[in-house]
């Protein structure tokens, strides 16, 4: 199903709604975004059921799960399927919700490798599971967002990661020379639930869609053909993992704020900068006893006090100028993980044409250059853009195969024939010959341009 088809559902579903919408407006009222920030937190959350299931709230989920689009859940129904489905059953699902009967099917597990080793566990709900979460997360966030940290970055409407690291460039400018880098051990895997559960009840009234959260909390994991009960954890796939882990976090971003520190925080990747070692290796003790009483755990492994050119922060590191300036690069780590990847594509005996390993090459380079363009670092967009352009010439050279082919090939990109020669004597020493000087002008950097190769150092 196309987004404009998607749009032509409004009329299903507000129709199976507008029975109820009267009485349900009548009881909001003024259920604003701004009422959490007022007074008592769940002032005005009693009846936060009646506007999930509002007709507008809900065709505003069903078009943003369409965009998002996503792999099926447990029943294999893929988001194409949803708004038909919907205009069958929305009425009684809607009912179920609002007497608080509704159960949640259990995820779908799927596990992802991490760059840095190990995997990351994603719980994939069906999809009428994720509209139900969109659809709450959509009632939810306008409440609990403008009460949360300026100093948290992470799944939060307009900011983002770049946003953190120009916050923590500053901190560092200011003579935070130290950093306390905290990561939790297994954040979304090990999130308690009872604990998550009593900071929400303080924040809402609707014993309802308290059941229902608690619900999709508890509801279990397909693993192997296998339904596996959980009592803990929120895992990474559905739409309100994050909002959830940005509430049970707000907790240590108020007790930082209280004792005036310098952080940023992004989802569970947290910074916090000092002007010591002594004062950051405080910091960081008084960080695991209150992370302890949220039952989460600081993973030793990855966390350290240490100055900040030394450790990576959503991918970026800082570097100290001559001059005092503190400038943003990219991280070893990520170089590292950016250049595996382009080998994989650039593979020598993946079997492919030139022009299709471009066109892979492309979108990843561009995806890559969208997020690091925050550099300030231009030497090392350039020395990437080298070697790039080189591994594209060796597998040039892979795919010309004998020295022959080579020779005959060079010589029609106007190389003369003794240049064609030497280089054609020695093909098979991939390294080599892609470094000779003849190779640069048959295979130039202009002729990758035309192919659509993108230039990261512009």
């Amino acid at each position: 199903m196309s987004l404009e088809d998607a749009k032509h559902q409004k009329p299903a579903l507000a129709g199976l709604a507008e029975g109820d919408r009267g009485e349900a407006s009548k009881d909001l009222g003024s259920g604003d975004a701004s009422t959490a920030t007022k007074g008592n937190e769940r002032s005005g959350t009693e009846h936060l059921m009646e506007q999930v299931v509002e007709a507008s709230n809900a065709q505003a989920a069903l078009k943003r799960v369409v965009q998002n689009k996503g792999g099926p859940g447990l029943d294999g129904m893929r988001v194409e399927e949803l708004a038909p489905y919907l205009r069958a059953n929305w009425a009684r699902i809607r009912s179920e919700l609002l007497a608080g009967t509704y159960q949640p099917q259990p995820v779908l597990r799927r596990e992802i490798e991490k760059s840095g080793g190990g995997v990351r566990m994603l719980g994939i709900p069906t999809a009428l599971d994720r509209f139900i979460q969109q659809a709450i997360l959509q009632v939810l966030q306008p409440r609990f967002d403008p009460t949360f940290s300026a100093h948290s970055y992470g799944f939060r409407p307009g900011r983002r990661a770049h946003d953190a690291i120009r916050a923590a460039q500053r901190y560092i400018q200011e003579g935070c020379h130290w950093v306390v880098d905290l990561d939790l051990e297994k954040f979304f895997d090990r999130v308690n639930h009872d604990v998550l559960m009593s900071r929400l009840a303080k924040r809402i009234e609707d014993k309802r869609l308290l059941r229902l959260i608690r619900r999709y909390l508890n509801a279990g994991m397909m693993a192997d053909g296998v339904v596996i009960e959980r009592h803990e954890g929120t895992p990474q796939g559905g739409p309100l993992s994050p909002l959830l882990a940005n509430l049970l976090l707000d907790e240590v971003d108020k007790e930082l704020e209280r004792r005036g520190h310098a952080f940023c925080r992004y989802a569970d990747d947290c910074n916090v900068y000092v002007r010591s070692e002594r004062a950051g290796q405080r910091v960081m003790a008084h960080m695991r006893k209150l992370l302890s009483r949220l039952r989460l755990k600081v993973n030793e492994g990855k966390s350290a006090v240490a100055r900040p050119w030394d450790r990576k922060f959503l991918g970026f590191s800082f570097r100290l100028s001559k001059r005092g300036k503190v400038q943003r690069c990219v991280a070893p780590k990520s170089l590292d993980k950016m250049k595996e990847r382009v080998r994989e594509i650039t593979a020598r005996n993946g079997g492919r044409s030139i022009q299709a390993v471009v066109s892979q090459l492309r979108r990843y380079l561009l995806g890559w250059k969208g997020y690091f363009r925050l550099t300030e670092i231009a030497g090392q967009m350039s020395s990437l853009d080298v070697w790039v352009r080189r591994r594209l010439r060796i597998l040039q050279l892979k795919q010309w195969k004998r020295g022959t082919t080579v020779f005959k090939k060079l010589c029609a990109l106007g190389l003369n024939r003794v240049a064609a020669a030497r280089v054609a004597a020695i093909s098979r020493r991939y390294a080599r010959a892609s470094r000779m000087p003849a190779i640069f002008i048959a295979l130039p950097d202009k002729l990758f341009d035309a192919m659509g190769v993108p230039r990261l150092a512009r």
